[in-house]
């Protein structure tokens, strides 16, 4: 009886120690997957905020130009 508890509980603590082996792996997976969305994160905000200086450059000439127009059209 003995001989079959300690059977059974090798065969536990073995399917335990390849759990604990299969989430690790998922774990360096995930950590992995988690830095690489961070960086792209990071480049998407850099992205961001130069495509909002050109559009604020943009704007700015284009309200320059109707203030111009408007000049013109009003003298």
């Amino acid at each position: 009886m003995l001989d079959n508890t300690l059977s059974q509980l090798e065969q536990l603590v073995g399917e335990l120690l390849q759990k604990n082996q299969q989430l690790a792996e998922r774990n360096a997976q995930l950590d992995g997957e988690l830095a690489q969305a961070k960086d792209e994160n990071e480049s998407l905000q850099l992205s961001l905020m130069e495509q909002e200086e050109k559009y604020a450059g943009t704007n700015a000439r284009i309200q320059a130009l109707i203030e111009r127009a408007s000049g013109t059209v009003s003298a």
